[in-house]
């Protein structure tokens, strides 16, 4: 869908960034992960980067010593409009977006705050547009070790695949759906996302989500029906999870590009070094 700059920017968006950053240590003895230095900028100017060009307006949950970020970033950041919310205990990302939820009005980005990127959000956003969906995930296929250390989709069908020219999913860019199942446009049967597993010791895909999500309004009465786990948080793709089991609509878009977390020193480092790479810092 072709967009204007004023209309790719029409939508608000939520960085969760409340969490204490406990291996990043000892970086973050003193300071917010958020403003842990990567390539010369705090690990949240990054993050603020990617949204730009997407978003109006942020909606930043802190926590641990939040007051430290509004000082640093203050209510705008290179034209993007900041608004500050606390999450009191950290309780995971569904409750980080329902300390969010008062300021969000409709369908917003959600993008976690120890994420580097370098991709075009525009095709996340027009794709939610589009299709009308209620989540639409930033998805890449990993090796099966990744896959064993974060969240990664379910897929059923008839063990055709996702084909990997586009990372599908539900539907990519070249797909249509016929009865209920998703075929590219060679029209063949191809799997669909039928869940959403946190860590598993045995991977059933190797497709991810890359914490980079479009979600409708709907995905805050699924983050209250959320049972925090053994750790005591509240999981965003439990949330997911439960709105694939009541039917509604999840999209996939291909990361064209790379995302890195910045979890440990090393991970800084890494991205430091891939920025400088490309003579960006």
């Amino acid at each position: 869908m072709a967009e204007g700059a004023g209309e790719r920017r029409a939508v608000q968006a939520v960085v969760p960034a409340a969490g204490e950053g406990t291996r990043m240590r000892p970086l973050t003895a003193d300071r917010p992960k958020g403003l842990v230095e990567v390539a010369g900028q705090p690990l949240l100017a990054h993050v603020f980067d990617a949204l730009r060009p997407v978003a109006r307006e942020c909606v930043v949950v802190v926590g641990y010593r939040g007051d430290q970020i509004l000082d640093r970033f203050g209510s705008t950041y290179r034209g993007l409009d900041l608004t500050y919310v606390r999450q009191p205990e950290r309780r995971g990302l569904a409750d980080a977006l329902l300390q969010a939820e008062p300021h969000v009005d409709g369908d917003f980005v959600s993008l976690n705050g120890d994420n580097v990127l370098r991709t075009d959000l525009g095709n996340l956003v027009a794709r939610h547009r589009e299709t009308g969906a209620d989540v639409t995930a930033l998805v890449e296929r990993v090796s099966p070790e990744r896959a064993r250390k974060g969240a990664v989709f379910e897929l059923g069908g008839d063990g055709s695949g996702v084909t990997d020219a586009d990372d599908g999913g539900r539907g990519t860019h070249d797909s249509d759906t016929v009865a209920g199942r998703e075929t590219d446009t060679a029209g063949r049967n191809r799997q669909t996302i039928t869940g959403i597993l946190e860590k598993p010791s045995d991977p059933p895909s190797t497709l991810v989500p890359r914490g980079c999500y479009a979600l409708s309004q709907r995905v805050f009465d699924a983050c209250r029906r959320v049972s925090s786990g053994s750790t005591g948080e509240r999981e965003l793709t439990d949330a997911i999870d439960l709105m694939l089991a009541a039917g509604h609509r999840l999209e996939t878009v291909p990361l064209q590009g790379w995302c890195h977390n910045v979890n440990t020193p090393a991970d800084r480092e890494q991205v430091a070094r891939r920025l400088g790479n490309t003579g960006e810092g």
